[in-house]
Order: C-alpha cells, then structure tokens, then sequence
C-alpha cells in the first residue's frame, strides 16, 4: 500500500494536486504536523490511549487525564466528554473547552451492520442501567450511545462489551468509523447480494489496525445489497451498492466523497463494478488514498469530499486503479431507482427464509437501558436471538416464525415501540442536542418527542412519507440538508425581540437517485415555541396543492415562498 509517515511515498505518488504545498498530504512529502490535532496524532496513536485509561485514568479520576487524551485521543476508543448541565446554547460557540466540559462522558458502542443478538442487547441494556444513568440512544448510524460515563467505569463496561462480542474501538476520531450495513443483509427476499462477508473482512483487516488509524478526519462507510438504498450511501466517504451487472451478475457500485456538516456534499460514483470479494481490497485501497492524499492542514477541509472535488472522479479511480490496486476496475451500472419511499424497514416482513422481520419505531433513537432489556426479552419469547438498528434510528427483531408475529407486535408496543407508526412516529430523527453535546445550540431529543405527538394530535389523516430531521447545530448529524422538513438549531428572535431557541428551515431534500438538499426560503426561521404551528401549515398546504403522487421534496422544490412560510 501507500505513503505511512514513516515511509515516504515513492517518487510517482508525489504528484501536483492542484492545490499548494502545505496541506499536510503525507503522500507528497507533508509530513509537519500543522496543527494541534495533527500533532497529538503524531505524538502518539490515538489506539494507545487504552492503556492509559485502564492503569492510570480509572484510578485516579478524571482531574488525571492528560487534555490531548481527554479531548483528542479518548475518542480513539468511543469517548468523549459530554456537557456540563446549565450552559446554555447562546454560550456554545465563546466558552473554552474546559469550560463545556463535564467530568462524565458520552460512550459510543460500535455496532457494524447494527448487527446484534439478544445476548449482546441485554448486555448493553445492563451496563446502561448500571453505569450510564439508563441512557441508551440509537443514533443513525446504528450505534448506541450512554451518557454519564464515569472514566472510573470504563475498563469494566468494555470488559462486559467485549465479552459478547462488541467494542468501542474506533467509534469516534480520525479513524474508520462504524460500517453501516443494510438491516436485512441475509434475509430479504428482494435482495441483491449480501455484503455481510465484506462488511466482516474490512472489519478484520481495518478496525484497530495502526496502518489506518491516523486519518485526516473521521471516514464513514457503508455497504448494503438492498434495493431500497438504506445505508444513506450517498453522504458517506465511501458506500458499495447493490447492483447486477448485466455480464458479472451481482455486485456493488463504488460511490465516494459524500458528507454532510456545514459543506455537503453527495457522493459521486466512480462507474465501477465490484465483486464481493474484491470489496475489502477497494476499501482498503480507498482509505488508503485519503490517509496518503487527504488535506490534513485545516480541520474544515479535512475530509474525503474536498480531496475529491478537487482532483474528479477520473483522477481518483485512476489513482486508486493505478497506485493501490494495481489493477484495473470493471466498469458497471448505476443502482436501479427504490421502489418505495421509507428505506428504514418498519413493519411486518417476510423473510427469504419463509420467516418474518420485524421493525419498529421508538421516539426519535431515544430509549433506555431499561427498555433494551426488555426488547431483548420479547424478542426471545418469540423465538428470535437476532436483532439489527437501521440508519434510521430504528430497530428490527428478526426470525419470527408466522405464529409468533403478532404476539411480538403487541409485546413491542405495550413498550411504546410501534410497529405501524405514524408518519411523524416514522420519519422524525434528532441528534443529540444540548442536552449532553458541546456543540449543541437547542434542544432537539425532547424537542422531536413532543412534535411526533403534537402532529398526531393535530392531522392524524396525513399519511403520506415525510422525513423531519432535527439538529442542535449545523453539523448534521441528524442529516437536515436531506430530510424533507430539516430544522437546523439556532438561537433567533422572537415576535418581542427575545432571543429564544429556534431553527432555521430545509425544505425538500431527498436521498435515494434524486439526491439533493433542501431548500432554505430566504428569511425562514422558526421559534421552537412555532414549531408545530409551522408544519402543520406546511404539510396542511402540501396536502391542498400537491398533484397525484407528487411526494414532499417535489411539491416544496416547486412551491412559492409564501407556501413554504
């Protein structure tokens, strides 16, 4: 493979970028640390840090932990320190990293695929209701995260993970994030092709690996043989999609260099066709391009999709063809278009198999330590020992034999967990919010709850497909750009000049092969007070105007400001 810091690229990979020297690229001879975070990567690898919590940190308590660990290194393995209660969001962005901090952390375990079994789930169930306060989320990217970690904990929660065959490692940082996998990898009858044995060897060969574990920033990827498209590929840094080749048969399509945050971007695909078996090879080869290549001077521009606009989709293939592969790609098709709206598979499903999946919806990822348990018990009074998160903040029981399936709908539900959710139950996602994270403005967890009821309450007949992304600030992480109805945490005024909690609008954004981002009407922000009156008038004006089966993201790309007002 390429460039590593201490091993100088060859003089062919010393090639003209485009861009001038200085961007901290290892493979062009940058190997100056040119910034602090660059240079506590250099001072020691992130993966070190384990060590130190286990013999130093636990025992001697939080005042102990060196700050390149506590706010660099920690997130190496899952950790990062959450926000002291009281501060409000008009202080987020003046106060000093000491200052946010609080002495617990957020921990985030690594669930590759969402891939779990009922042992595993008990698992994090307890150690939520024994170590985190009974906090336990589903984010979208098919982790569960705890809040109110104490460091003195830590070593023992991983003890306990690590047991049943999960762990932390690599879930934050510069490093190769979880994979995201298609829910229903193995089972669905619609099925391309399965990308589990991929997903399973990059795994191997990647997660905890030092030759991959300095990037220049976080590197998300996802793979997923399903005809829905339901791993968000497109905002990923790397996604493989499920395809048949008209001569190969089936395989996967490379897309690269998509992201969201202040900057996004839609991934681009390179029109290559991979085989199963040749995709941990183009993973590696990719990552090691943006380890090798990436822009590591500005945090801001450190991502994969910055190296990609500049240097094309030609450029890149070519790249990853000629200096890391050494070998050419095959050409292939782009993925077929989704038969359906909602990728996050809610519901009752047959399985290949002749046995059913069953999805259900909790309040926007927001369950507990207590309820996981539980979750994991119903499952297994109905013959199931697997079970899977989705990109959706959702999460699937499989294996259910016909006889069994609606005992288990009412066993979910007596949870508060619906199986046929509302529109608003189904599409609302939120981040964290200010409830726990530094970045955050506004609350949003709380916040999503009580929109999901107040527009139940207010028009129950809306069934149409809408997706309402909620986010704190705008990083993204609960993807407001590609939502139909994105609401990005801000503080604005109020009618008497006060300075409240708010957001400002996305309207029409979409993933899937008519990708985009949403619409901001120029002015548009909305109290959280106005929230619901806000979209209730919208989605009231989209069911008065829209055409026969025209969805959301269409009706707003062509409707008048005053309609989306």
């Amino acid at each position: 493979m390429a460039a590593t810091p201490e091993k100088p690229a060859s003089a062919t990979a010393r090639r003209k970028t485009g861009r001038h020297r200085g961007e901290g690229q290892w493979a062009v001879g940058h190997f100056t640390p040119l910034n602090g975070n660059e240079q506590f990567k250099k001072d020691d690898d992130g993966l070190n840090v384990r060590t130190r919590i286990e013999t130093i940190y636990s025992k001697a308590g939080f005042d102990s932990i060196d700050p390149n660990d506590l706010r660099g290194r920690m997130r190496w393995w899952g950790l990062y320190t959450q926000r002291k209660p009281g501060i409000d969001g008009g202080k987020t962005a003046i106060l000093e990293p000491e200052e946010l901090d609080d002495e617990f952390f957020m921990l985030r375990v690594r669930i590759d695929g969402g891939r779990l079994t009922t042992g595993q789930l008990r698992v994090i169930g307890e150690i939520s209701q024994e170590f985190a306060r009974g906090t336990a989320d589903i984010t979208d990217r098919q982790n569960v995260q705890y809040h109110w970690i104490r460091i003195e904990d830590v070593p023992e929660i991983w003890n306990r993970l690590e047991a049943v065959g999960l762990s932390t490692t690599e879930a934050c940082g510069d490093t190769p994030r979880v994979i995201l996998g298609s829910p229903v990898a193995g089972i669905a009858e619609d099925e391309i092709i399965d990308g589990t044995p991929a997903l399973e060897e990059i795994h191997r060969r990647i997660i905890g690996n030092k030759e991959f574990s300095n990037l220049p920033r976080k590197f998300k990827s996802a793979i997923s043989g399903s005809p829905l498209l339901d791993v968000a590929h497109e905002i990923n840094d790397i996604a493989f999609v499920g395809v048949n080749h008209p001569e190969h048969g089936p395989g996967f399509d490379l897309w690269v260099g998509g992201g969201l945050s202040t900057n996004p971007k839609i991934g681009v695909r390179l029109g290559a066709w991979v085989p199963l078996d040749e995709v941990a090879d183009v993973y590696e080869g990719v990552i090691s391009i943006f380890r090798d290549y990436g822009y590591r001077r500005l945090r801001n521009r450190a991502r994969l999709k910055f190296l990609l606009a500049d240097w094309g989709a030609e450029k890149f293939r070519k790249v990853l063809e000629d200096e890391y592969l050494k070998r050419p790609l095959v050409d292939g098709p782009a993925p077929e278009q989704p038969v359906q709206q909602w990728r996050d598979h809610v519901g009752v499903h047959r399985q290949k198999d002749g046995r059913f999946y069953v999805g259900f919806a909790p309040r926007v990822g927001r369950v507990d330590g207590a309820t996981l348990t539980k979750i994991a018990e119903v499952a297994e009074a109905h013959g199931s020992g697997r079970l899977r998160t989705t990109a959706e903040q959702k999460m699937l029981v499989l294996d259910v034999d016909e006889a069994q399936v609606e005992s288990l709908v009412a066993g979910l539900e007596a949870l508060d967990l619906q199986v046929r959710p509302s529109p608003f139950r189904r599409g609302t996602m939120a981040c964290t919010g200010i409830e726990f994270c530094k970045l955050a403005i506004v609350e949003t967890k709380a916040r999503g709850a009580s929109l999901i009821d107040e527009l139940e309450r207010r028009i129950p007949d809306f069934d149409e497909p809408i997706t309402i992304n909620i986010n704190g600030c705008p990083n993204a992480c609960a993807r407001i750009q590609v939502a139909d109805i994105g609401l990005k945490g801000q503080l604005v005024l109020d009618g008497a000049g006060n300075q409240v909690e708010g957001y400002q609008v996305h309207l029409g954004g979409a993933l899937g092969l008519e990708a985009g981002f949403g619409r901001k009407v120029r002015g548009l922000k909305v109290t959280a007070t106005e929230l619901p009156d806000y979209i209730e008038r919208v989605l009231t004006r989209f069911q008065e105007q829209r055409e026969d089966g025209e969805r959301f993201a269409s009706w707003a790309a062509r409707a008048s400001e005053e309609a989306l007002s």
